[in-house]
């Protein structure tokens, strides 16, 4: 869901909306869709298949999930991501010692890079 408001907001502003007018739009306030754009509320399944009718895309483009990726040597295997997720792998790979890392013990280096962040 982290990508959820960040897709509600790209897609309201694409379609030169107000916050207001999809609020309208989808039967629900405009403090709402602040709240979805903000990430501080999660709408309803009802309210997130509106959202993808207003919009014209795909529920798992809302979701975040809009790139099926297969692996380089495996076609029976594939899953959905989202194209900011992509990107960010694709950006680790320029630091190939990070890299590295993050392949070997992902869970101590994401753990030491959040002690740096502090």
């Amino acid at each position: 869901m982290l990508l959820l408001g960040k897709r509600i907001k790209e897609l309201r502003t694409k379609h030169s909306m107000t916050q207001q007018q999809l609020g309208n739009a989808i039967n629900v306030t405009k403090v709402s869709i602040c709240c979805y754009e903000n990430g501080t509320r999660t709408p309803t399944l009802d309210t997130l298949i509106d959202l993808a009718n207003v919009f014209r895309v795909d529920l798992s483009y809302l979701l975040g999930s809009d790139v099926y990726v297969v692996a380089d040597q495996d076609n029976e295997y594939g899953m959905s991501m989202a194209k900011e997720e992509i990107d960010l792998i694709k950006e680790l790979k320029n630091h190939p010692d990070l890299y590295q890392q993050l392949i070997n013990d992902p869970k101590r280096t994401l753990d030491l890079i959040e002690k740096k962040l502090r």
